[in-house]
């Protein structure tokens, strides 16, 4: 393939002066000519003393004094690098979690689903100030078959100017916080201040020369009241699409056949455009003399413009041709008939070229049409959509006696209204809305909650510390609401009949008959104690019992225990049981996608598990996850050394995903039509939820940091890795195949970690990072076949080392300037070997450190 780079030449220059300039000030270890050095406070990294609010409902614990592993990264480790997306963050700092791309999926281009410990998003909790955040509207349609299905939070809503620290808890916990517990917790705690504040200015773009990104955050904190404060956040970003994209066969072909207006590439694969990134979060609390007021929320709104499949004008099937593009698909629109046959290929299989069939076009009745009339040279739809995150969460603490007391209630609700344009409904014609621009609809998810929580400490004879007991109840009610697209991307158009598809080509608008709003609410009680029954020896246990009114009660507990061999040097271990509720959109979603079948394209529809189609294949209701958590490991803490070591198995049954296609056969089709389904005309296969598989995943995490005084400054040197495999043990052949489990089982490295220097003296810092990407697979644009020979499309990659870097300067005037580089040396994955011949994308989309290279950027701020 050709060369990649081409940028300007004063972009590619830039680019070369801020490698250099990183890679000889990382690599020297420089000092600073500064002699003023800026506050201490705000040269410190995060200290080994920080704490966590995860692992126990009790007391706050260190990651060296906690009974189960605990990440706790702090604001300025999360901030100090290139990305700007909370995902992409979280990814490069703890080796379990993993995100890609996610150019073209649907849906899952909008909200990426993320997967920690090799576990789909919606097994991870997620918590901001220790309280449950909502999930995402968006279900994952197409998430390479490790998250098909999923329904996870959006964690993009959050400004990382906003937080304090992010602790990610590597451990079941179902126990203590409810339903999604499995993998693990994630919290994200705010910042909390009632004076100064913080304007900041970020701008980088890829060495490829694309994808330019701004961002501008802005932060301040206000007294409220002589013992409150109010902490206010904003950010705006803006970041351009990418392309790393080959020219397709088909669309060279009828190039070369003399096809016009065929774009080169005529399909983008690369990041979506981003729009308008608003975030907005506040944080604000009042202490009294017994209670204490806190009262915290968020906004966030964004628009996603991306890619999508491009529509070939030589056998597009519904669109252009419905014999594998043998002859032009030509439609009657009065019933008068005498509409021809127009050849696309020759006897030979070769393409005819366009002048004889423009012409035959051209030459047709008035009543007879083609889409090679609208879009000679095919189409690119793209697809997007608007998304708006809001919620509020308020609450009273304080002390009563012995007793201290939490009551909150929350709300939070995440809306996505999807978009596609440069499409068609073929089935209406050439009646076609203005712009060729459809709203399929959306979804809405809203969530509200009760919580109250207790605990006291209580002195017992056979305890040698007091026996801490903690205990709550929660009411929560969940709600998933479908919104109708408009009448175009639903529209059975009088074409449908004659072959032409229906809806909105690429994204069906959501019908009017599947459209409402389906709920569920949920209540649940726990209990937490803890003890030492000798000093060296801390147990602890929980208990909690959880009623839904769609499916009943689980109960599930965690036992875990911590043995201080020495002060230095201790052992721990956990074992717990777990749930995932399925949601209610899960159980009630209802669209059509696009999606590549070995051959072509195929309209997929997704339906509930009670839809007349998909109880024809053999869906049954869904009920709840379980899971089965064993943890144990070490820690060693001496001095600035901080060492853990943990292993783990999570053992999943019944696990809630996407069902296998099951294609429908013309009668079935034609007994669903007439029974009153009319969408069954133009679909080729169906899927639903179901409880499809159960799932044993091992793993190890190593965490170890140093802190010295190397290169006459303070120096931390942190090393985190983590081996995580999962198998399949159990699965219905007739609802996940092969292929699915081996996606499962192989996509995700086994192996990922890095190793980090940073480096501060006086008001300079710099940041080395290496980051070590094991081996792994992609199944390309799902062909769900594992074997070349057998139609397949595998891509197998090797091990991969990325680097990034970052150098700064902070005055004590508080300007602050940092210039860095993420994937200093330009690393992308291994050629697509099936690019031109499927699709077009110039490498496997799903690398789990991406597609797009390097990236290098500035920040500039101002703190007060």
């Amino acid at each position: 393939m050709e060369d990649r780079r081409n940028p300007q030449v004063a972009i590619s220059q830039l680019a070369h002066a801020v490698r250099t300039a990183l890679a000889v000030a990382v690599l020297a270890g420089s000092g600073s000519a500064f002699a003023q050095s800026a506050p201490a406070a705000q040269q410190s990294t995060t200290s080994l003393d920080t704490v966590s609010v995860l692992g126990s409902r009790n007391q706050p614990r260190s990651e060296a004094e906690s009974s189960v592993p605990i990440d706790i990264i702090g604001v300025e480790e999360f901030r100090g690098q290139g990305a700007t997306d909370a995902l992409d963050q979280l990814r490069v700092l703890v080796p379990s979690f993993n995100v890609s791309t996610i150019p073209i999926d649907d849906a899952a281009s909008l909200v990426r689903p993320a997967n920690l410990r090799g576990l789909p998003p919606d097994n991870t909790l997620v918590l901001v100030n220790g309280k449950r955040f909502h999930r995402s509207a968006v279900i994952t349609f197409l998430g390479h078959g490790l998250s098909d299905g999923a329904q996870g939070p959006d964690l993009s809503v959050f400004p990382s100017l906003a937080l304090e620290q992010v602790e990610v808890l590597r451990d079941g916990a179902a126990a203590q916080y409810g339903s999604d517990a499995i993998a693990g917790v994630i919290n994200f705690g705010l910042k909390q201040s009632r004076e100064g504040g913080t304007a900041e200015a970020f701008a980088g773009q890829f060495y490829e020369g694309d994808g330019f990104t701004q961002q501008y955050s802005a932060q301040i904190g206000l007294p409220l009241t002589e013992r409150g404060f109010a902490t206010l956040t904003a950010e705006w970003r803006k970041a351009d699409d990418t392309s790393r994209s080959v020219q397709r066969d088909d669309a060279a072909e009828a190039a070369a056949a003399g096809y016009p207006d065929i774009p080169n590439p005529a399909q983008i694969w690369g990041s979506p455009k981003v729009k308008d990134d608003l975030k907005i979060i506040a944080n604000l609390g009042i202490s009294g003399e017994a209670v204490d007021l806190y009262l915290f929320g968020n906004y966030a709104r964004r628009e996603i413009d991306g890619g999508f499949y491009y529509r070939t004008p030589t056998s597009r099937s519904g669109v252009y041709s419905n014999d594998g593009g043998e002859t032009l698909l030509v439609g009657d629109l009065t019933g008068a008939g005498g509409c021809p046959v127009i050849p696309l290929r020759d006897a030979g299989g070769g393409l005819l070229p366009y002048a004889g069939v423009g012409a035959a076009v051209a030459a047709l009745p008035s009543n007879c049409f083609t889409f090679l009339s609208v879009f000679p040279g095919g189409f690119t739809p793209r697809f997007g959509g608007e998304l708006e995150d809001r919620s509020v969460v308020g609450g009273l603490k304080g002390t009563w006696g012995d007793w201290h007391w939490d009551v909150s209630a929350t709300h939070g609700r995440n809306q996505v209204d999807f978009t596609i344009y440069n499409t068609v409904n073929a089935s209406l014609g050439p009646n076609q809305p203005a712009g060729f621009r459809f709203a399929p609809g959306g979804n809405v998810q809203t969530e509200t909650g009760v919580n109250i929580d207790v605990g006291r400490d209580i002195d017992t004879g056979f305890t040698t510390q007091p026996l801490s007991l903690s205990a709550g109840a929660e009411w929560r009610k969940e709600e998933f609401e479908i919104r109708a697209g408009d009448a175009a991307s639903t529209g059975i158009g009088p074409l449908t009949e004659q072959g032409f598809a229906l809806g909105s080509n690429g994204f069906n608008g959501f019908s009017p008959r599947t459209a409402g709003s389906f709920d569920r609410a949920n209540w649940a009680v726990y209990v937490d104690v803890e003890a030492r029954f000798i000093e060296p020896l801390l147990l602890a246990a929980a208990l909690r019992y959880e009623d839904f009114d769609d499916f009943g009660s689980t109960t599930n507990g965690k036992l875990t225990a911590r043995y201080d061999v020495t002060d230095a040097f201790a052992l721990r271990g956990a074992f717990s049981t777990g749930f995932r509720a399925p949601t209610p959109g899960q159980a009630n979603v209802s669209q059509i996608t696009t999606a590549f079948a070995g051959t072509g394209l195929v309209d997929i529809a997704t339906l509930p598990p009670t839809n007349p189609i998909a109880a024809l294949k053999g869906a049954q209701p869904l009920t709840p996850e379980d899971s089965t958590n064993y943890s144990a490991g070490l820690v060693w803490s001496s001095g600035d050394w901080l060492v853990t070591v943990d292993g783990y198995r999570i053992e999943v049954e019944d696990r809630i995903a996407l069902s296998s296609s099951f294609e429908l056969t013309d009668a079935e089709r034609a007994a669903l039509v007439a029974s009153g389904n009319a969408e069954a005309a133009s679909l080729t296969s169906v899927t639903y939820f179901g409880n499809a598989f159960d799932t044993t995943t091992t793993g190890l995490d190593v965490v170890a940091s140093l802190r010295t005084g190397h290169f006459g400054g303070t120096t931390t040197y942190s090393l985190a890795g983590n081996w995580n495999r999962t198998r399949v043990d159990r699965f219905n052949a007739d609802f996940v195949d092969e292929a699915r489990v081996y996606k499962i089982e192989e996509s995700l490295p086994r192996t990922k970690g890095y190793f980090s220097v940073n480096h501060r003296r006086d008001v300079f810092h710099a940041n080395l990072r290496l980051a070590y990407y094991g081996s792994w697979y992609e199944d390309h644009v799902d062909s769900a076949v594992i074997r070349v020979e057998d139609g397949g499309l595998p891509i197998y990659d090797g091990s991969a080392v990325i680097v990034d870097a970052e150098i700064g300067w902070r005055f004590a005037s508080g300007l602050y300037v940092n210039l860095g580089a993420q994937n200093l040396f330009d690393k992308v994955p291994v050629d697509n070997p099936w690019g031109a011949s499927v699709a077009g994308a110039a490498y496997p989309v799903h690398s789990p450190y991406g597609f797009n290279g390097g990236f290098y950027y500035a920040r500039v701020g101002w703190t007060f």
